[in-house]
């Protein structure tokens, strides 16, 4: 038996030995973690559904990963619903801990599994973990009463099944029959030595577009700052108050403040965006002019 081997087991034998909760002991540990921070009540909530979380993770051995690691991602979702459960929703933890256990044992596979072949939208996600079934599920129905549907058919009929477009069918269908290659893997002797991770387009931002967003960045707040500069005292301080301000103060409060009513505070503001407006709408005909003109004077007689 392999190292690895005998750890899962150790895990598995473990986890099999561990209390099972009633529904009021639950409870009881679940507030004592969410009112008193009580570690020893998570502890014991974690461990006696350690068994529910190898189960899940035993689901997901097909697609290759290790299961020493599948268990440790299922831990971790565990734990992530050990700590956000809310007893006071009426849903036993068991339940609650399902959905985070299966999130985090499915975002390690799409991280590993062929980082070059799946998909990480939500759609692409939900084919990658439920075509095989689905396309299971079709043939042996279309069996059953002495049907064959063509590649096409199946297609169409997973997409809808699925709901999602009949492109994103045929690309996974033809990632999934492919090869698992690691992106560090050699191209070809040819390339002298070349990786493919060193083929692949860098998507961030290139030099030219963050100085151009920089410089768009500075400009605005230079144009809020003559705006506001624009303004009254009164003016600004309920500006900076109600949008520059986390939380944000409510008319009431700085009515109360300012001993004024809510109503005439609600008219100060809506004035003080009126001012603000017009400012930057003509600092932004300016700036447009000039560029105009500058344009004018670079191009040829």
């Amino acid at each position: 038996m392999s190292l690895q081997t005998s750890r899962e087991f150790s895990l598995t034998r473990t986890a099999m030995k561990a209390e099972l909760l009633d529904a009021d002991t639950e409870l009881k540990l679940a507030y004592a973690w969410r009112d008193q921070r009580d570690e020893a009540a998570l502890h014991r909530l974690i461990t006696a559904y350690m068994r529910l979380a190898i189960s899940m993770a035993g689901k997901f051995k097909r697609y290759g990963a290790p299961m020493n690691d599948l268990i440790q991602e299922a831990g971790l979702g565990l734990m992530k619903a050990a700590d956000k459960f809310d007893p006071d929703r009426g849903v036993r933890f068991s339940t609650y801990a399902v959905w985070w256990i299966k999130a985090s044992i499915q975002d390690h596979v799409m991280r590993n599994w062929s980082m070059v072949r799946t998909g990480s939208t939500s759609s692409q996600k939900s084919l990658f973990f439920n075509m095989r079934r689905v396309q299971a599920r079709l043939e042996r129905e279309a069996s059953a009463v002495g049907e064959t549907l063509d590649k096409h058919q199946l297609r169409q009929m997973i997409s809808t099944e699925i709901g999602v477009p009949l492109h994103d069918v045929e690309m996974m269908e033809g990632r999934l029959s492919g090869s698992d290659y690691s992106l560090n893997a050699t191209q070809s002797a040819e390339d002298e030595g070349r990786e493919w991770i060193e083929a692949l387009a860098d998507e961030s931002a290139q030099a030219a577009e963050r100085v151009e967003e920089q410089h768009d960045t500075a400009q605005l707040r230079n144009w809020l700052l003559t705006a506001m500069q624009g303004l009254s005292d009164r003016e600004q301080f309920i500006v900076r108050e109600r949008k520059l301000r986390d939380p944000s103060r409510t008319l009431e409060s700085l009515g109360d403040e300012l001993s004024l009513s809510k109503e005439r505070v609600r008219q100060l503001e809506a004035a003080a965006f009126g001012k603000m407006r017009k400012s930057l709408e003509m600092q932004s005909r300016e700036v447009f002019r000039s560029e105009e003109h500058t344009s004018e004077l670079q191009s040829p007689a």
